[in-house]
């Protein structure tokens, strides 16, 4: 058995240095030689393997095996879970009903305060939760400069917009992965990041009006404000905290524009704000039966996930009749062949579960819609799946290298050397820690990838200075969605949808303070986390 070492060079900083080389490799790789993710990423993972083998001593069955495992891991639960939400909200789009929704949403209000707390905060979150990958900034970007905004303020917007909901995209996959990295469970770190990032998701609302229209805008529109950040808020800390991060997105969103259509029946702001004073532009209506059927995929979603949320449904694959259907492998070269300094033995396998998955539920989702979508023929449905593949095969490859990397750094000891040498800085570590995840998304683009490099790192800098790991995991987590509002990803999407492609610059600047702001209050908010529990 070879026991894991994170002290080869006999210098722990030396060694933690060593360990961060691949790491730098790839943020150099993206950063200055401007190579393609998956270009950097690829070599990346050599030299991962090349500093696990040689500095690390790991064996080459134990990093094989867990390159392995990483790549399985990339290929089940969250290749799958991606497609089958971007399959289904690509056919919502060529069946027409889209557009519907679209409109539907525009014709609630004129007032450009409500509009923007409908479409960038609300309608986005419901889109961040459905599919993720930029479809809610570019779409909400689009709608909104559609009626009448200007084109950067609409871009900046969305994108502040989007730290409200950037943490659960695409069905829960950031905080799965982050927990699957680190060994966290779901639920606990689905918890942490409750009482660490809610605070802030309360106030978007009113930050987002106040950037429209000042402290006066904010005074004509507190009941809407109100209403979207205490329905949204409670939705999604509720469904995160009872059920998991599947549908704290896709809950909270629905709640958010339901409950201002609501009150939209019953109140209107006196004045009606519009930036430049012109009229709201024309908004196609759409009978009530329209607009519900356009919803209905998405109804549909929502119900199959909240099945497979229900403790009772899980159980049916844990220890019920159905426990057979769920397909576990020890993974060779490290269950029961690595070991940890403490004297643990390493038990590392990977399960299939066909029946209980996510991505089985949204799969699900897509049948029933297609089947109850006239609009659609068979041709269709297999056009827009080869479509989402083709589209999503380099961000899905891109996730495949990097939790290759980040499991052979696991196993061969590396992040708990880096780990050792960030306790160093003791208790104002967690003052620290979302700033690595607001550098990882600045960098990466995804919350997903930043979990997935940095996670691990702030377990093991967690368990040495005594704080709770699953509260470092969600500053990463958090960090990074502040960080989304600014990546240079995020960025050309806004450019693209609102036609300011070549003038990303102009964007950058009007959304990097709101960024920063953002991530200084969650660095602030984690560090008192950490000093009180």
């Amino acid at each position: 058995m070879w026991i894991q070492t994170t002290d080869p060079l006999g210098n722990g900083l030396l060694s933690a240095l060593t360990a961060a080389v691949p790491i730098l490799v790839f943020l150099i790789g993206l950063v200055v030689l401007k190579l393609k993710g998956i270009v950097a990423a690829a070599i990346a993972l050599v030299a991962e393997v090349l500093v696990a083998v040689l500095v690390f001593g790991m064996p080459a069955p134990a990093a094989a095996g867990a390159g392995l495992l990483g790549l399985l891991t990339a290929i089940w639960p969250i290749a799958y879970i991606i497609v089958m939400a971007v399959w289904l909200y690509r056919l919502a789009v060529v069946s027409g009903r889209f557009a519907v929704i679209r409109a539907s949403i525009g014709g609630i209000s004129s007032d450009q305060r409500i509009q923007v707390l409908l479409i960038s905060f609300s309608f986005g979150a419901f889109l961040e939760g459905a599919a993720g990958f930029g479809v809610p900034i570019a779409i909400c970007a689009a709608l909104l400069v559609q009626l009448g905004f200007r084109p950067v303020k609409a871009a900046m917007l969305s994108l502040v917009a989007n730290a409200g909901a950037g943490a659960y995209g695409a069905i829960g996959i950031p905080v799965i992965v982050g927990a699957q990295v680190t060994g966290i469970d779901v639920s606990e770190l689905s918890r942490a990041l409750v009482v660490l990032l809610q605070p802030l998701t309360l106030l978007i609302p009113f930050l987002l009006v106040m950037i429209l229209d000042g402290w006066r805008g904010l005074r004509e529109t507190w009941p809407a404000t109100l209403v979207v950040t205490v329905v949204f808020s409670g939705i999604q800390a509720g469904v995160l905290w009872f059920l998991g991060p599947e549908l704290a997105d896709v809950g909270a969103g629905l709640g958010a524009m339901v409950a201002v259509f609501l009150l939209g029946r019953v109140w209107q702001p006196r004045r009606i704000f519009r930036e430049d004073g012109a009229e709201a532009p024309v908004v196609e209506r759409h009978s009530l039966g329209a607009i519900v059927s356009a919803w209905s995929p998405f109804y549909i979603l929502t119900a199959f996930i909240l099945i497979w949320s229900i403790p009772a449904f899980k159980e049916l694959f844990t220890t019920g009749p159905l426990s057979g259907t769920v397909f576990t492998w020890p993974i060779a070269g490290l269950t029961g062949e690595v070991g940890y300094e403490n004297g643990d033995v390493v038990s590392a396998a990977f399960s299939l579960t066909p029946l209980n998955a996510t991505g089985t539920a949204i799969l699900l989702a897509v049948i029933v819609s297609f089947l109850t979508t006239s609009a659609l023929h068979l041709r269709d449905l297999f056009h827009e799946l080869w479509r989402t593949i083709a589209e999503l095969w380099q961000a899905l490859v891109l996730i495949a290298l990097i939790l290759m990397l980040a499991n052979i750094a696991n196993y061969s000891g590396g992040s708990a050397s880096m780990g050792a040498a960030l306790a160093a800085t003791g208790p104002v570590f967690p003052l620290l820690a979302p700033i690595i995840g607001w550098i990882g998304v600045f960098l990466t683009g995804s919350v997903v990838n930043n979990n997935t490099l940095f996670g691990p790192l702030q377990v093991a800098t967690a368990e040495r200075i005594g704080v709770d790991p699953a509260l470092l995991v969600a500053g990463n987590t958090a960090g990074g969605t502040t960080a989304k509002v600014v990546s240079p990803q995020s960025i050309a999407i806004a450019a693209g949808a609102v036609g300011l492609a070549g003038r990303e610059g102009e964007i950058l600047r009007a959304a990097i303070g709101y960024s920063l702001g953002m991530l200084a209050f969650i660095c602030a908010w984690s560090f008192l986390l950490a000093l009180l529990f």
